[in-house]
Order: structure tokens, then sequence, then C-alpha cells
């Protein structure tokens, strides 16, 4: 979602002023002069440790906003380019594309660090932008040049142009990641792209000049938003037709589905409100309030919330899909666009083994420490803290050895990945049943770890002699 280039709409940030221009379309105006924010509760905090991050690209500040879900909070609040709309993430949530429409650019952002990796140039008037489910392309909108660029992710370079409608706003890309949806305003129409050949296979006609667009999870239908006709067209993709159409007053803008695709949501412009409708009838059953100017919307993984960014509230609306109840996040000014992904964690597990190597004079124990990365991103560095029996005069080749404990680091561990230490603890010539327990315990790692379950392990040899060394 991001701003249309054709409707009524001015807002204004330091030094410039953004004016979408209307003309012939007739679209109302909505006033955007000192609204005051309506009145929210503070949203009630959420318990999963592996919640999502929301991003909000604030139109006028050139930032982003990143919200825990958790604990419905700003976390942290970082530059991107200048005058950011739309905004996407990959699939894994480590890095998030912004297009920015007064630079003509997409920036991509380290989820974890909130630094800018790249700066693509894509052209004129960067407006809608998404990314496909396999995180290799990245699709934006240039609203300015009627086409759609196709962005290589790996390689942060712009690989294809697209040639769509008039005054293009919005793409989606299907579930199976084989069409991109692009909406065209002015052209009152949806172009299907080939993602295989980058090529518009079929032009749609769904009048009403079309804004947001959103598929259905099973990829069989696209809402596709129609603020000047106040409706929705739903899109048979079997078949490329319009199959339905939904009343829908006060500007329907953007549009989301829920996971299991029983619902989409709809934020209205200029209503200041969210459009609950039933996919399976097509009909609107719940209205809920909104902010001011409500313009992208998203949904959490789980379905319980709905997120909104309202351009007018300088808010975030978060709404509670089983009672249409609403609350409120303050973020920065002119919020447009929102995106829902995964946090950016790496999960390190820990594990011991112990190894006897009996001997008349010098028995010892060869205990290691092996790290695993379970992702899902890179494990940027940790350190695994070992407890030692003592005294024992253990030896280690590569960590850090202090009285009655070892000190074990590793640094770009990738997802999957392995990576071991060795300690060895000398075993006395008369142990006499003593037990020798060794505990590896990881107490900081970057990103952060989502499963404290597998931090810790330990194992414990018996010794009678050096000659005599169970590990059971």
């Amino acid at each position: 979602m991001s701003l249309p280039t054709t409707s009524v709409r001015s807002w204004s940030r330091p030094g410039r002023r953004l004016l979408a221009i209307a003309g012939s379309c007739g679209l109302a105006v909505a006033s955007l002069t000192a609204v005051a924010p309506a009145a929210y509760s503070a949203p009630a905090a959420r318990t999963t440790a592996e919640a999502p991050l929301a991003y909000v690209t604030n139109y006028s500040d050139d930032t982003v906003s990143v919200i825990d879900t958790a604990t419905q909070t700003v976390t942290a609040t970082f530059p991107v380019g200048d005058g950011p709309k739309g905004v996407a993430a990959s699939a894994d949530g480590t890095r998030l594309y912004v297009s920015n429409g007064d630079a003509g650019s997409v920036t991509v952002t380290d989820t974890s660090t909130g630094t800018v990796t790249a700066t693509i140039p894509v052209g004129n008037g960067a407006n809608g932008i998404a990314v496909s489910p396999d995180g290799t392309r990245a699709y934006v909108v240039n609203s300015a040049l009627q086409r759609l660029t196709v962005i290589d992710t790996t390689a942060n370079t712009v690989t294809a142009t697209v040639t769509v409608g008039s005054a293009p706003q919005e793409v989606a890309v299907s579930p199976d990641g084989s069409r991109a949806y692009v909406t065209n305003y002015n052209a009152r129409s949806v172009s299907v792209i080939d993602t295989a050949t980058n090529t518009v296979t079929a032009t749609i006609n769904v009048g009403g000049f079309p804004q947001g667009v959103a598929f259905t999870p099973d990829g069989g239908r696209a809402y596709v938003t129609r603020p000047y006709s106040n409706s929705v067209a739903v899109i048979n993709t079997a078949t490329g037709t319009v199959s339905a159409s939904i009343p829908l007053t006060d500007g329907p803008y953007d549009v989301a589905a829920s996971p299991d695709g029983a619902h989409v949501y709809v934020s209205r412009g200029q209503g200041a409100t969210i459009a609950t409708i039933d996919t399976a009838t097509n009909t609107v059953t719940a209205t809920t309030a909104s902010g001011n100017t409500p313009r992208g919307v998203a949904v959490t993984p789980d379905g319980d919330h709905v997120y909104t960014a309202n351009g007018n509230s300088a808010t975030v609306s978060v709404i509670d899909t089983t009672t249409h109840t609403t609350s409120g996040i303050p973020v920065g000014t002119t919020p447009v666009d929102i995106a829902i992904a995964d946090r950016p964690l790496a999960d390190l597990g820990v594990e011991v083994t112990a190894t006897p190597r009996p001997g008349l004079l010098n028995g010892r124990i060869d205990y290691t420490v092996t790290l695993t990365n379970h992702g899902p991103r890179t494990l940027a560095s940790a350190t695994v803290t070992v407890d030692l029996p003592t005294p024992t005069g253990a030896t280690s080749p590569d960590c850090t050895l202090t009285t009655g404990k070892a000190t074990c680091t590793t640094t770009s561990l990738a997802p999957g990945a392995t990576t071991s230490r060795q300690i060895t603890v000398p075993v006395a010539i008369l142990s006499l049943g003593t037990p020798y327990t060794v505990t590896a315990t990881r107490t900081t790692s970057t990103p952060t770890d989502p499963n404290p379950a597998n931090d810790s392990a330990s194992r414990t040899c018996t010794a009678v002699t050096s000659l005599l060394i169970n590990c059971a």
C-alpha cells in the first residue's frame, strides 16, 4: 500500500509539500487539516516471546518505526530514503524493503541492526512494493513510469522492468509466486504478470480506479479496492474475471487477507474505519474504528490482530479481530504503509558430549561442546560459559580458561551450521568415585535467541581411578 498519485490527498512535511493531484477522477476530498486523533486505550501486552514485528513507513519523517507486537510499543526508529511509501519484508524477517517515492529508490535494511545495507535506484514514482514468497525477488511499482520494476534480492540489482497500465499503485504476488497483480488506477484495470517471464499475460478490467490488492492464502481470489466507486472487486484468479463486487463506502483503500482466508480487512481512508469482509459470503460483517486516514493494513500471522497506518493521526491502530476493539500506538509523522514479519532470530542449541581417555598416570576426559544454529537467520555472535569441576587443571585449544570456568565464543554461524569447542579435564590417579561434571550455557548471542529450552547442557563422568572412568 502507498499513496495514490491520482487521489486527492495533500500532506505537509518540513520544507516540502506532497500533493497528489485528483483532476478528473471526481474522488471526494478528505480534509487533512488539524484533525484530532481518536482517543485510544493503551494496547494490551502480548506474552509470546516470538511475536512478530511490525514495520511502519513514516513518509514525512523519512523513517521506519519498528513495533514489537508482544509489548505493543515502538522499539526502534531508523532512517530510510526520501519519502518512504511502500514496505515489505523478506519471509525470514531478516531484510526490509522500502520504496522511497521522492528518491526513486528502494532501500534494503538489515532488520537486526536497522542499518541500510543497499540503496537500489528504480526510477520515478516508486510506490507499492512486494517480495516473492521465496524471497529471491522484490517487485516495485513505478507510478510515474507506468511500469513494474523487478529486483534480484541476492545481488540487489534491477533485472527487469515490465510496462503496465496508467498510474499503477500496488502490487501483490500470488502465494505460489507465479504471478504478480498490479492495480492501474487511471486505467481502471489490473495487470497480470507472469513472474517467470516478466511479461503481462492478461489485463483485467475492474473499473472504479483500483488501489489496493491482496490474494487469499490459497491464491484462488484477489481482492481489489476501488476508492472511486466505493466498492471492492473480487477476482477469480483461475478465470481472470471479476466474480463479485462488494459495496463499501468511505473510500476503501488498502486490503489484507487473514492467514486462514476467512476474512479480508479493508482500510476506509475517508471514514477512519476498518471493514471486515467474510470471504465465504463476500459481505461486510464488521466495521471497526481506526485513526484518521487509515492507509496500509496488515494482519498478524496468528490472525488475532489487524494493524493499520493512520496517515493523519501519526498512529497505528491495533484491532482485535475477535472483539473488534481498537487501541493505538504513536509512530512518526504521516505513516503510510505497514508490514508484519517474523523477528530476525537465531536459535542457538548447546550440546555436551564426553569421551573418557583412561591412562595409568595421565587419564583424562575430553568434553566437546557443540553449538548448532537452528535459525532462521545467521548467528552474528555468541558466548557460551562452561562450568568446570575444580580444581582440575583443564586445558582447551579454543576457549578461554579461568578458575572453574571456560568461556567459548563463535561468530558468523549460518542457519543449520554447527561448530564445536574442546575442553580436556585431567583425572586423578585415585579419584574414588569423584564426579566430573561439565555444564555449558549460552550466556549471550546476537540476534535474539527465542528458545531457552536448548540453551544449556551438561555431562557427568565418574572416575574411580585414572584407569576406570565411566561416562554413561
